[in-house]
């Protein structure tokens, strides 16, 4: 079993050194072997922001907070070619998982698209790697699926009357490919007109149902223990037992 959190903490724009002591915070509270985290959450959604390197040494907390609680994190932050990216940052230190494929408009004036989906094997569990547009976008999410994962991790950033989105989206998902859907998504105010943002974070299972889900304030969790669809096949038991985290109503 993979046990894996989405989470929302509190994200400061341009503050890269205090966004990475609260994801640091975050790893260790959510005891989690996976916690995903929303889109540019280390920088805010600052489409301005400067790139991010993977061994800037401001994200020395998280790196020590993975090192300490044996967590995989996986972080947003635009880096080097111009891109969103997703870093995949544990005790040996963070490099660059994934790149966005799918830009918004204003995005898209600075940032290139990624070259291919992505998917990473944590312990026998194959998680797919999305960020934000996405998810909406039907060809994304079937291109994941095809590299055989067994659940689509995303960080997103949503208005709050976006909010349905993020059920809509993990149940098509998860319905369409018979995989687990994981999505961070912030909960404060943050650059690009987001002024009210979602929260929300949650992990639903491929038939649908939220089996854990945040609440809209920054500092909430949502976590699941999650096994791959070959595990499960081959022991009859269920995929997933949820738990409530910090700001789950």
């Amino acid at each position: 079993m993979l046990t894996i959190a989405a989470a929302q903490p509190l994200s400061r724009s341009h503050d890269v050194a205090g966004n990475a002591g609260r994801h640091a915070e975050a790893v260790r509270e959510a005891d989690a072997r996976v916690v995903v985290f929303p889109e540019l959450s280390l920088t805010g959604y600052e489409l301005a922001a400067e790139t991010l390197a993977p061994d800037d040494p401001r994200l020395e907390p998280l790196v020590r907070a993975c090192a300490d609680t044996g967590t995989l994190a996986l972080a947003g932050a635009p880096v080097a070619g111009e891109h969103i990216a997703m870093l995949a940052v544990d005790g040996e230190g963070a490099r660059v998982a994934y790149r966005k494929l799918y830009l918004g408009d204003v995005e898209a004036e600075r940032f290139a698209p990624g070259p291919a989906p992505v998917a990473l094997d944590v312990d026998g569990v194959r998680l797919g790697l999305a960020i934000c547009k996405d998810t909406g976008v039907v060809e994304h999410a079937a291109r994941t699926a095809a590299l055989g994962i067994d659940a689509y991790v995303a960080g997103v950033v949503k208005h709050d009357h976006e909010a349905p989105l993020l059920d809509e989206r993990a149940r098509r998902i998860g319905s369409d490919h018979g995989v687990w859907v994981v999505t961070a998504s912030m909960a404060n105010p943050t650059g690009g007109g987001f002024e009210r943002t979602a929260g929300l974070s949650g992990i639903w299972a491929p038939d649908g149902a939220a089996v854990a889900r945040a609440g809209a304030e920054p500092g909430g969790i949502a976590k699941a223990q999650v096994s791959s669809r070959a595990a499960s096949a081959a022991s009859g038991a269920p995929q997933s037992s949820s738990e409530a985290g910090a700001g789950t109503p």
